[in-house]
């Protein structure tokens, strides 16, 4: 009679366990049911400008990648997450149990960055963008990254510069396919790109990663001298560097559970 009382009780618990889990269960449809939720996003990015700036009483979680915070998102710590489409893509096709959803979102152009003032570099690495969309080497570049027939990305060969000078690059090696580790390399296509602007420039290109959130800082104090970072060139960021021209369109997404 003790037993089964007890599985009679061990049943309703159970029951009344999935019922609130089942109440507890986050939909989230549209950008406005982000209100009121946990989500999670890459410090420093035009993601969490957004969430601070665009969207009231969200629950902010800041990390130093977005693989990071879709691990969070993943183990049930957040219910959400908001990042650039292209890693966003990248994460969802590791992780099979997400999905970006479908929904119009936050435009963006990303674009190099330089220190105030430093109009050789700037032009030339304009100059660098404008031949490259002309001669082809863009298009081919974006093929290379951004596959649009479902192949893997192909990494191009190094462009290497007869500079013995060197030119260094911040970038925050987290960020496919713009930039990330390969083995024990860093590739994408924010690398490939500013191996034209360094051999453009007559100098030998060095990567230098680091948080994206501590990007500008270093350009400020000379310890990089340029950005590429999948870095949108928003009218904030152009008080303190001086942006190239834009050499990619992309959005935000919002990752969900499942």
């Amino acid at each position: 009679m003790k037993k089964l009382f007890f599985s009679a009780l061990s049943l309703a618990a159970l029951l009344s366990f999935a019922s609130c889990a089942k109440k507890a269960q986050v939909v989230i449809n549209s950008v406005n049911d982000l209100v009121g939720k946990k989500v999670g996003c890459q410090a420093g990015t035009t993601g969490e400008t957004y969430l601070t700036e665009e969207l009231e009483n969200v629950d902010i979680h800041s990390f130093k990648t977005g693989i990071d915070a879709s691990l969070s998102l993943k183990n049930g710590a957040i219910d959400a997450v908001v990042l650039d489409e292209l890693p966003a893509k990248e994460i969802v096709k590791k992780n099979p149990e997400l999905k970006i959803l479908d929904i119009p979102f936050a435009e963006e152009e990303y674009a190099i960055a330089v220190r105030k003032g430093d109009k050789e570099l700037l032009d030339s690495i304009n100059k660098t963008i404008s031949t490259m969309k002309n001669d082809g080497s863009y298009d081919a570049l974006l093929k290379a990254f951004m596959p649009t027939d479902g192949s893997d990305i192909s990494i191009p060969a190094e462009v290497t510069s007869s500079g013995t000078e060197i030119i260094k690059m911040g970038t925050n090696a987290s960020f496919p396919p713009f930039e990330y580790i390969e083995g024990t390399n860093i590739v994408g296509f924010d690398i490939t790109f500013s191996q034209y602007v360094a051999r453009d420039f007559g100098k030998k290109l060095q990567i230098v990663d680091m948080n994206f959130d501590g990007l500008i800082a270093a350009l400020q104090s000379s310890s990089i001298d340029f950005i590429a970072a999948g870095m949108t060139a928003t009218d904030e960021r152009r008080q303190n560097v001086d942006f190239s021209e834009p050499y990619y369109s992309s959005r935000q997404v919002i990752i969900v559970r499942k």
